[in-house]
């Protein structure tokens, strides 16, 4: 939100435009680069918010008690403040993770006792994993909210989102309008079949259907993000006849490719190691939407991310290796991973 060097005229502007358009959440982490110490600077320094006119949250992903304590104690120096409204323990993305973040005298504890002590508003966790790693989570009752995917080009999550909704628990987006599609950059079908919404603001209210649903990220970063934010609302639940109708459209393009309405979460632990049910919905994104640049954006990002975006590409050594009976009768799961692999694969240089 701003960057050394910056006047302070120019590193102020998204945020004063959010906060007078009704932005009333801020969210960062412990590793989104100086974040925490623009916002500490920014909404204390230059712009003197008053604190409590905005909700605060930032997340970390310490691996011990007295790790996460120490962490906590760094950020909220970072940020300039003495509490942290909301704090997710950042990344429960396997089971390995959910195990070290939930342990006995673990981290997710000590954020507990710095919530007795007022220091933490409310505690929740951030999640790239799958949905059985989420549900699990959920189902400690250490937490107040999650951070999760969920939007209309990926619908995996819905079960965790509704979970969470009847346990009472806050719901938060993670990057609707990036990871939800690189909505900012969509393709002419695409803003012909929301029109006359643009795609991020279908998404958006798409999205804030579901009760459940607490929060959206947005990724403002400049003057006219904010006037497409405007245009989300009114949002209503359940759609309106034109929001539905911008639905209807959206889901008929299946039609474009019948093959693609299959998820292949089947597949989802296949000794390829491919991450099949996501190069399906890479393919089904561009087949029926015109989505390819997405495919493209994200499906490189396969075995670079660890355990924030795991798999490998469908390669055609790893794709002879695909256990392709396990793909309902009349599916060519490979030969649909192979031409995802050559409509998307950039090779590294």
């Amino acid at each position: 939100m701003c960057t050394a060097g910056t006047s302070r005229a120019t590193r102020c502007q998204p945020t004063c435009l959010a906060l007078d358009a009704g932005i009333n959440h801020i969210e960062t982490a412990h590793g989104y680069g100086k974040s925490e110490h623009c916002y500490g600077l920014v909404l204390n320094d230059d712009l003197k918010v008053p604190r409590d006119s905005y909700w605060l949250m930032t997340k970390g992903a310490a691996h011990t008690a007295d790790d996460m304590c120490r962490l906590v104690d760094e950020q909220l120096k970072a940020l300039k403040t003495d509490r942290i409204d909301l704090y997710g323990w950042h990344g429960i993305n396997t089971a390995e993770l959910y195990r070290t973040a939930t342990a006995k005298g673990g981290p997710v504890e000590a954020l507990l006792k710095l919530k007795k002590q007022g220091v933490i508003g409310r505690v929740g966790f951030s999640t790239h994993g799958p949905l059985d790693v989420i549900i699990d989570s959920l189902a400690t009752g250490l937490f107040d909210f999650v951070n999760l995917h969920y939007y209309y080009f990926f619908q995996r999550n819905r079960g965790a989102v509704e979970y969470a909704g009847a346990k009472g628990l806050g719901v938060f987006i993670i990057s609707p309008n990036d990871k939800g599609g690189q909505l900012f950059n969509a393709p002419p079908l695409l803003h012909q079949l929301c029109a006359p919404l643009t795609p991020i603001q279908f998404n958006a209210r798409w999205c804030l259907k579901h009760p459940e649903i607490t929060t959206l990220s947005f990724g403002l970063t400049e003057p006219a993000h904010v006037d497409e934010m405007r245009g989300i609302f009114p949002a209503s639940v359940p759609l309106s006849a034109q929001d539905l109708a911008i639905q209807l459209r959206l889901d008929a393009r299946i039609s474009q490719d019948p093959l693609a309405a299959w998820d292949g979460y089947e597949c989802a632990s296949d000794p390829s190691g491919i991450n099949i049910p996501e190069v399906l919905r890479f393919r089904r994104m561009w087949k029926c939407w015109d989505m390819e640049a997405f495919g493209k954006y994200r499906y490189n990002m396969l075995e670079a991310k660890g355990h924030w975006f795991p798999g490998h590409y469908a390669s055609p050594e790893l794709v002879a290796q695909v256990e392709a009976h396990m793909a309902p009768p009349g599916v060519p799961l490979q030969a649909m991973l192979g031409e995802a692999h050559q409509a998307f694969h950039k090779p590294k240089k």
